[in-house]
């Protein structure tokens, strides 16, 4: 299993947000991108994906930027990696989705499971972590 980068990226660039306060201050998608040693073109793309999906919002202009939605302190990993990845299942069963296929049955198990941990983690909870340490 594994996750594109534009996963990693988005989920980066929700922390660095949230660091920065950005629900009060836009901030730029070249210094979003200086952050994570990414291309702003690339970077542009996947925060295209979030403003789309509604977890945050872009204005133009001079003072112009990404700023995080308000409530945004309950969004989770599951939100930001649904945004990027869609909300197609990461199994698909080769004998043509036979509900009764035993190994459907265990992959969405674990889905299930690998989904309540995305669900319970949030960007807010993670800001609480380190300012503990």
């Amino acid at each position: 299993m594994k996750f594109t980068k534009a996963t990693n990226y988005a989920l980066h660039t929700m922390l660095y947000l949230a660091k920065e306060r950005a629900d009060q201050q836009p901030i730029g998608v070249q210094q979003l991108a200086d952050h994570q040693q990414v291309s702003p073109t690339y970077l542009s793309k996947i925060l295209t994906k979030l403003v789309k999906e509604g977890l945050i919002t872009s204005s133009s202009g001079a003072n112009g930027g990404y700023r995080l939605r308000s409530g945004w302190q309950q969004l989770s990993f599951f939100d930001i990696i649904q945004a990027i990845e869609g909300k197609a299942s990461i199994f698909e069963c080769s004998l043509h989705d036979e509900p009764a296929c035993v190994v459907k049955r265990v992959m969405e198990k674990a889905e299930v499971q690998m989904e309540k941990e995305l669900r319970q983690t949030t960007i807010a909870s993670l800001l609480e972590d380190k300012s503990s340490e």
